[in-house]
């Protein structure tokens, strides 16, 4: 049975194949950037894996969200087997929905308003306390995300042309939260199985913080730091991991990373739901697991699992 990788980034496949080529997995990738669906076909049989990036916009494929949804409206309605499903979708293109489901399950997340165009920015933002930071609810690599220690230079930025605007015209205001220690950590999970925990250095990557290989390098091809701004949470053990399990089977997110901050007055925040996760080689040198191989595994087993059915 075919494993079909529905992703818009080639650069960042690189580590899944190696890992599916190990597994000895059968594995097509489809390109969701441009394209056509016959609706009155049957999909292909096989098992489907989504991977779509909220930041797939910046790659100049505006429309591979749209296009995914399509596509996995098309398999769902067949029945075919989808790893990371439509309703995932929702949750990787919105932190809204993130930030809401979070807290609805009883996980802390940051105070927020989400703001709906430009002109409402500057009142919302006066009822907020300083500092805060802006997001860009359709997010990934930092977009947008700057700290205001002020509402003065909040107005400089909003009504400048440096403003960056959201794809979808919403724009987050959120409490900043002051780190315990210049770090976050980042839970990752596959099959609803805790894999392990990363660290990322604040203080050197301030909000871009991509694990992928190729976030690492400049427009060159170098390394943007001599020393890698992720490392291995070795034995991290701790109770939000099962609420991340739990809240990643109450929303069917079969692979997934949630990212949080341990706050200086004690809180232990989350502030992000990653479903198209990657993975840190530098950080996949130590870990005991291996998020890719873990990945080949579940899906070698639902592959096991949807063929019984078949």
């Amino acid at each position: 049975m075919t494993l079909y990788a529905l992703h818009e980034n080639p650069d960042w496949f690189p580590p899944f194949a190696t890992a599916f080529d190990a597994a000895d997995l059968d594995y097509e990738e489809w390109l969701l950037v441009d394209g056509a669906i016959d609706l009155d076909s049957s999909p292909p049989e096989g098992i489907f894996w989504n991977r779509l990036s909220a930041s797939s916009h910046t790659r100049d494929h505006p429309h591979s969200k749209d296009y995914t949804r399509a596509v996995l409206d098309w398999l769902e309605a067949h029945r075919r087997r989808v790893v990371n499903g439509r309703s995932v979708v929702e949750m990787e293109v919105s932190k809204v929905r993130q930030l809401t489901a979070l807290t609805a399950f009883g996980i802390e997340a940051p105070r927020t308003v989400a703001v709906i165009g430009r002109d409402d920015l500057l009142a919302q933002a006066a009822n907020v306390p300083t500092p805060f930071i802006t997001k860009h609810n359709q997010g990934g690599k930092g977009l947008g995300v700057r700290r205001f220690d002020n509402i003065a230079s909040f107005e400089t930025y909003a009504t400048s042309e440096e403003f960056e605007e959201p794809v979808d015209g919403i724009t987050l205001l959120q409490e900043y939260v002051q780190p315990r220690s210049p770090f976050i950590t980042r839970v990752e999970t596959v099959g609803y199985e805790y894999v392990y925990a990363i660290t990322a250095d604040t203080d050197r990557g301030g909000f871009q913080l991509c694990p992928a290989d190729a976030c690492e390098l400049d427009e060159s091809g170098q390394p943007r730091a001599a020393e890698s701004l992720f490392a291995l949470r070795e034995d991290f053990e701790h109770p939000i991991v099962d609420q991340f399990l739990g809240f990643a089977r109450k929303h069917r997110l079969e692979i997934a990373g949630f990212e949080f901050i341990e706050a200086a007055d004690g809180r232990i925040v989350t502030y992000d739901v990653n479903t198209n996760t990657n993975y840190n080689p530098d950080v996949e040198k130590l870990a005991p697991k291996s998020g890719p191989g873990e990945i080949a595994k579940y899906l070698q087993r639902i592959e096991a699992e949807t063929y019984a059915l078949a």
